[in-house]
């Protein structure tokens, strides 16, 4: 009889040929099914309560809060005209990483109305009930929530809007809170997980202290693709969100919400423009709002880039963003952004595979002798691109929670390792590493979700090891590879996992 994993593993395997988990055809979180829900609930006539996420203390995460019912609104709606980062302002709770997402989320409206399905009406045929998608370690799921949002006196105590009356940025919130496990799971946090949640696609991570990095080119690609972009303040002393002197808050995250080239004093001006998720206070500093720098370039810029309203969105120069930020993060639907080929085309292979103490957890390479018991894959890069040094070849790895609630959850530190190879059948053994050297690996290991490398790999025979950096570390993990079309990499079956 086989064990229970590889029955899992055949059936997850069988729902992803059926397109089972898509975003097209998302799982059921909770194996809850919204059209049959709210179809019972109009039949019976009654409100919806979500049991697997009540209104209670233990879905908020602390303390004893009144839920309410959308009718603390007279005239509640989802949306009112139209949808936009300035909609809605951050709550009591330190998840402006997530909101800093969201406001990322306004600017693509294809992506937008994936994760928010737009036809959802309070008024008509209203039962309290209401669905999102978010894309979850290699599978969408749709969420069901019901309408009860967390009030002290009939104020919303989390993200609120600015209109009283609508109510998509407090239900989207509760929604991702219930996948988290509870409201207060959703306490502190990168805008990259958020963002990748949003979209399933590929994510970059740009160190803003790396000199050698071509922030603002990559910035401006990104731009102009279908991408979210968020960043992050250094933090203080204290856990606390200080605001500097010089506008900006400690610990935080912004969303960057354009770019722009103009021409002050006869020279051009790399600008970037950001948003604070908490919808107020910003910069003062070159190129804010009230900014004499303004002064110096053409009415027509001025007319076209400044609007002084304290509505938490704001310019400033490159080099300060460089300077005061420490981190960008930027996610796409594809990998086109990174190096300027918007032409070019891409091929991604999805796998999914587990680290088991005892058999397949063998750590890093420094373990010679279990090393070799890690999963392996195989793949073969072709093409004509052994004369140039372009990166071609995108691997990401990403592990997945084993805990309910994301609090809990602590990562452990991964890593990946890239071998040439000309002829090997079955697996690689111990013998294969203590004598060959990895042609590429992640930078180091980190206690990261996601792990990723762009590398340039010439045309041959490559085994990718994914591996956590101690041995007998029990997690699943994806691992995810994107390249070019022209060096279209052919995947093989894993070996011996």
């Amino acid at each position: 009889m086989p064990l229970p994993g590889a029955c899992l593993n055949i059936m997850e395997a069988r729902h992803k040929q059926k397109g089972y988990g898509s975003i097209s055809n998302p799982e059921r979180f909770f194996n809850q099914d919204f059209k049959n829900l709210k179809q019972y609930c109009l039949i019976k006539g009654v409100r919806y309560l979500d049991d697997m996420f009540p209104p209670d203390a233990k879905s908020i995460g602390q303390g004893i809060l009144k839920p309410s019912e959308l009718q603390i609104a007279p005239d509640a709606e989802f949306v009112v005209d139209g949808y936009s980062r300035f909609d809605f302002g951050q709550g009591v709770l330190g998840n402006c990483w997530f909101l800093a997402s969201i406001g990322a989320l306004t600017f693509q409206n294809h992506i937008f109305q994936q994760v928010v399905p737009l036809d959802q009406k309070i008024k008509e045929n209203y039962c309290g009930i209401f669905h999102f998608r978010f894309w979850r370690f290699g599978r969408w799921v749709d969420v069901v929530i019901d309408d009860k949002l967390p009030t002290i006196n009939g104020r919303l105590i989390f993200v609120h809007s600015k209109d009283p009356n609508e109510f998509w940025p407090a239900l989207l919130e509760k929604a991702y809170a219930k996948v988290c496990g509870s409201y207060t799971d959703m306490t502190s946090g990168t805008p990259s997980e958020a963002m990748m949640d949003f979209t399933g696609g590929v994510h970059v991570c740009v160190q803003l202290s790396d000199t050698s990095s071509d922030v603002w080119g990559l910035i401006c690609r990104a731009g102009k693709s279908n991408t979210l972009m968020g960043c992050g303040t250094p933090q203080g002393e204290t856990s606390a969100n200080t605001v500097l002197p010089n506008g900006l808050v400690q610990g935080h995250a912004y969303t960057v919400t354009g770019v722009k080239e103009l021409i002050s004093q006869g020279k051009v001006v790399k600008l970037i423009r950001l948003w604070n998720p908490w919808g107020k206070g910003e910069w003062v500093g070159d190129w804010s709002d009230r900014s004499p720098m303004w002064d110096t370039v053409s009415s027509q810029d001025r007319q076209m880039c400044l609007s002084v309203a304290d509505d938490g969105e704001f310019w400033m120069a490159i080099e300060d963003f460089c300077k005061f930020y420490t981190d960008l993060d930027i996610c796409g639907l594809k990998p086109d952004f990174i190096d300027g080929k918007s032409s070019a085309q891409w091929k991604t292979s999805v796998y999914e595979g587990r680290w088991v103490a005892g058999t397949t957890a063998g750590g890093c390479i420094n373990n010679r002798d279990t090393f070799w018991t890690n999963p392996q894959y195989r793949i073969k890069v072709v093409g004509e691109n052994s004369e140039t040094n372009e990166k071609n070849i995108l691997v990401s790895l990403m592990q997945k929670p084993d805990k309910r609630n994301r609090r809990l959850v602590q990562n452990l530190h991964i890593g990946f390792a890239v071998y040439l190879y000309k002829t090997q059948s079955g697996k690689f053994p111990a013998m294969f590493f203590n004598t060959h050297l990895p042609v590429a690996r992640s930078d180091k290991y980190m206690n990261a979700r996601e792990v990723i490398e762009f590398l340039m790999l010439k045309p041959g025979e490559y085994l990718i090891v994914p591996s956590t950096f101690k041995p007998n570390e029990t997690a699943s993990f994806i691992l995810t590879i994107h390249s070019r079309e022209e060096t279209c990499h052919k995947s093989k079956k894993p070996s011996g996992r």
